[in-house]
Parts: C-alpha cells; structure tokens; sequence
C-alpha cells in the first residue's frame, strides 16, 4: 500500500509540474523537432525551421510531428476560432499543450512497468516507484523529444515479445502485425531504434521458434510482420513525400495543369525516405562533428551514469558476472547445443533484460556523438532489473538524493531562464500600449541555447519582431552587433533588448553601451559559461546564476 501511494504521488507530481510549468530547458531539440515546426505550420507563427525540415535536406518524419505537437496546436487553434476562449493561443500554451500530451503518453511506461514486472520477476510496485521517481521520467519523459517517443515505442515492443509466456508456460506469439507496425514506425521516427528492437526481436523470434508449430505456421508470423512493416513504411514516405513537396504539387497544378497521374509520376520521382537521409547524414564522422565528437565510452562510463546513477553501476557489475558466467559456459562447450536461444530465457539472474540495455548502449557507442538522452529509452528494462529482489533496495537513499539533484538541475536550473523569457517578452510585445501604437522589437540573444521563437507568438505577417542569435558569440562580434544596432537605434518606437546569462554580464559592460531597464530572471545555469566559485561564495551568487534582459537606452 505504501508503493502504491508513493507511486500515486510521483504520478501526481509528474502531472502538475509539466502544468506549472517546468522552466529548465534540457536541449534545442525538444522544440526544434517538433513543436516550433508545426507552430509555423499549423498556427501561422514566425519560427526558425531547423535544416532537418527543409525541403532540400528532409532528415525527419513529419508524421510523429503532426500526431503530437500538430494535434495540440490544431485543437487550441479551433478553441480560439470557435470564440470558446479568446486568447487560446499564447506562450504558456504553447509550451504546456505538446508537453501535456506526453506526459499523457508517459504512463504507457507505466502500463508496460506493470504488466512486465511478473515476467521477469520484478515486484511490480517497486518497480513502478523507481520508475515514476526517477528524474529521465519526470523531465525527459514529459518534453517532446524524439528520444521520449522512441522509449515509448521500446516499451510497447517489451510488452508485445514478453507477453507470449504465462506462468512459466509457452503460448503461441499472436502479435506479428503489431511488432511490425511499432519496429517500422520507430525506425522512421528515430533510425537508432533499430538499435533498441534487435534484442527484443530476436527474443521474439527465439520464442516462436521454441513454439514447435508447423513451418507453415512459422512463415505466416514472418509474413504478417514483413507486410506490416511494408505498408507502415509506406504510410510514413507518403506523408512525408507530400508534406516536404507541397510546393511543388501547387506549381504542378497552378502552372502546368498536369494530371493526376503526372503529379504522382513526378512525386515518385522525389519520393523522401527521411530514415535514410538520416543515416546518410550521420554515417559520415565529418557531419557528426559539427555536432560534437566524444569518446566512444561516454555512454558507458559518464551518460549512463548521469542518467541512472547507481542503478546503471549495478547493472554493469552485474553484467560483468554475466559475462564471467557465460565464458564459463562456454568453456564446458554448453553453448554449441544451446545456441543463443538458451541465453535468451527468462531466468531468475534475468540476464535477457541485461541484454536489453547493454546490447543498445554498445550500438550506440559506435557513434562518436553521444548525448544523454539518447539512452532515455534504456530506463525501462533498467528499472525491472533494478526492482528484482536485493538488488536496490539497499541504495534508497542514494537514489532519492540523485534524482533530486538532476530534477533540479534539468527540471529548474539547466539554461532555467530562457523560457520565462520569452514568456515575460511575449507579455510586453502584446501588451496594450505595443497594440495601440505600432512599436518594433529587436531581441538578441546571447550565450543561451537557441531560442523557440513560436513561444513569442508573433505571426509571421508581422514584421515588428526581429530575433538575433548570436549563440557564443565572443566579445568582439557581441559588441560589434551591439553598437551597430545601436547606431541605427533612430526610432522613437523601437525597442532593443539583449538576453544574456550573468555570468557574461560583464562583457556586455565593455561593449561601452549605455542600457535601462534591467530585467534578472532567477535561476539561470548555463553549462557553456559556468559561473565561478569565488563569485557564488560572495553576495553576487544569484547574479551568477540568473538571466538578464538589458534594453538598449537610445542616445538623444
């Protein structure tokens, strides 16, 4: 009764901090590949398309876009035109409503705790309690990240391969089609997925296998789940065929008045397999490191780490025990008449869920640019490994105290300005005084991740608002942009506002241009340039951990 409630309460909190709403900002890419493309699809608002979404270089699915974010920004979109609320569309639900819809979605993780732990000998509450306290759930798991649907879609795959056993008994796998349908569908959302379903599929062909049923019938589960996959597939190149040539079907049929035929003939031609653009992009290490080269055990010995804490450092202890058993085997020549499928079993060590988060991880590690959260998926067979008997139960504390420490610093701190900047700045450019009399903006941004413009809510008809970023911009392309700007500053009704962390306030200072109106947004951490020691010990530490708005004052 006590995990039920405390799960309860996790639940809870999940829930109404998304609502809030959280303010860190963990990476670009939880609004640069989905919600700030469909606000300028859908809502008409000025956005900055990442190269991903251009027509010239298509490397992701439309469909899980339009699915997620798409379906939130359709429905606010219609609540503003049916005058149910007047001002439906705003910053806060701009950010909250994709959000909202995937935290929604995150309790299929719960779901898939719940019905997997009794297979692999999991206490299904504990389980559930580790799951819905750890801090990858309560962040990740309710941003709209492509990774978070990828863990989705794993956890949907577990619960499909490990549901043909009951009671220690073999029953026939009926879940072909579906296997199909989910392998397909996350290898177009996320290429690397592939990566996350071999094990599972292969568990899943090991059991059909084992099963004994005629050839015949062996065939027709392969059949259903390759014709499946086909037609899944082509959903997603269709989708994605029309959405990344719309363009150019309008100048079929406006210039040309080409058939029916001539347009699917000429789209046949430009058909858009994104899975593959993506892979081709980034199988070559030059494109991987314009991104950022690391060492090929980062995941290993540093991201999992900062992911799962001690649960990934038992996880590989007890892997290194599985491996010493499985030379041991191997030694008596066991293996030659067991083959692979005698590793593959559901056993009390459960050495198939060991294998279910290191065979990823070590795919993964061939890439040379490795991120946490692309091991956000791993957190699944994680926690009913973690939750088997005497396994984590003596670390409770440590664990309590590590998934504080990261919802705090990803959920509050990390780069924890920018969004209620953009918030306090969508307030003032639609405030009263800027809709009575026509005033432009000018914002630039500095030493931030990049910002979200559709969180201004400025359609892209209007023309008053102009965003500049300037990323790590160093002191002397900073303050050139600055002075530039400031020369030109003749409009009575323009306004210039430069957003920078306070750890890099004083570089602004030497730039020799006065400002008004300092506006501190707290907290602000920004990775790129931490704040010092020294300065945090002194009386100026929350200057150091916050986010400045500075208005240019115009010279007279």
């Amino acid at each position: 009764m006590v995990a039920r409630a405390l799960w309860a309460l996790l639940a809870a909190l999940r829930a109404g901090w998304c609502l809030l709403p959280q303010s860190g900002y963990v990476h670009p890419d939880e609004f640069f590949q989905a919600p700030e493309v469909m606000a300028g699809d859908i809502l008409n608002l000025q956005v900055y398309y990442p190269w991903e979404f251009l027509s010239s270089s298509p490397c992701r699915t439309v469909v899980f876009p339009l699915m997620t974010s798409g379906v939130t920004y359709w429905v606010i979109k219609c609540l503003q035109q049916l005058d149910v609320c007047s001002s439906c569309i705003n910053s806060y639900t701009l950010l909250v409503c994709p959000r909202l819809l995937f935290t929604i979605f995150s309790f299929i993780l719960d779901y898939s705790v719940y019905r997997l732990a009794p297979f692999w000998g999991a206490d299904p509450w504990k389980a559930l309690v580790l799951l819905a306290g750890s801090y990858v759930t309560l962040v990740f798991y309710t941003r709209t990240f492509t990774n978070t649907l990828e863990g989705l879609l794993f956890a949907l795959l577990m619960v499909l391969v490990s549901s043909r056993k009951s009671s220690g008994s073999s029953a026939e796998p009926t879940s072909s089609s579906l296997i199909g349908v989910i392998t397909t569908a996350g290898f177009f959302n996320r290429p690397t997925f592939l990566a996350f379903a071999l094990m599972p599929l292969l568990y899943w062909a090991g059991l059909i296998v084992d099963s004994r049923k005629s050839i015949k019938t062996l065939i027709n589960h392969f059949l259903k789940l390759i014709l499946c996959a086909c037609f899944t597939a082509i959903v997603f190149i269709t989708a994605d065929t029309f959405y990344f040539t719309s363009m150019n079907l309008d100048n079929l049929y406006s210039t040309n008045k080409s058939s029916l035929v001539d347009v699917i003939a000429q789209l046949h031609d430009k058909m858009v397999v994104t899975p593959f653009n993506f892979l081709s992009y980034n199988l070559n290490p030059h494109n991987l490191a314009l991104h950022g080269s690391h060492p090929r055990v980062t995941h290993f010995t540093v991201n999992g780490v900062m992911l799962f804490g001690i649960l990934h450092i038992l996880a590989i202890g007890a892997g290194f025990k599985m491996l010493k058993k499985c030379v041991h085997q191997l030694m008596q020549v066991r293996w030659c008449y067991r083959g692979l499928p005698g590793l593959l079993v559901h056993s009390e060590g459960s050495p198939t869920l060991l294998l279910f988060y290191f065979v990823p991880l070590a795919f993964l590690s061939l890439f040379s640019h490795q991120e946490p959260r692309f091991l956000i998926p791993l957190i699944l067979p994680l926690v009913l490994f973690s939750a088997s008997p005497n396994r984590a139960g003596k670390w409770k504390l440590l664990i309590v105290l590590f998934n504080l420490l990261g919802a705090l610093l990803f959920g509050c701190l990390h780069q924890g300005g920018l969004i209620p900047c953009l918030f306090h700045l969508e307030q003032l450019i639609h405030s009263p005084v800027s809709s009575s009399r026509p005033q432009h903006y000018t914002l630039l941004f500095a030493h931030t991740y990049m910002p979200p413009r559709s969180l201004l809510n400025v359609k892209k008809t209007d023309m008053h608002v102009e965003v500049i970023d300037m990323a790590g911009s160093g002191q002397e392309t900073l303050c050139q942009t600055v002075k530039q700007r400031a020369s030109n500053f003749t409009c009575s009704d323009c306004h210039i506002f430069v957003i920078i962390p306070g750890t890099v306030r004083a570089t602004i200072t030497k730039c020799g241009v006065p400002f008004k109106n300092e506006t501190l947004i707290f907290p602000h951490l920004s990775m790129e340039d931490p704040p010092q020691m020294h300065v945090l010990s002194s009386g100026n530490w929350r200057t150091q951990l916050g986010l400045y708005i500075l208005e240019l004052h115009r010279a007279h």
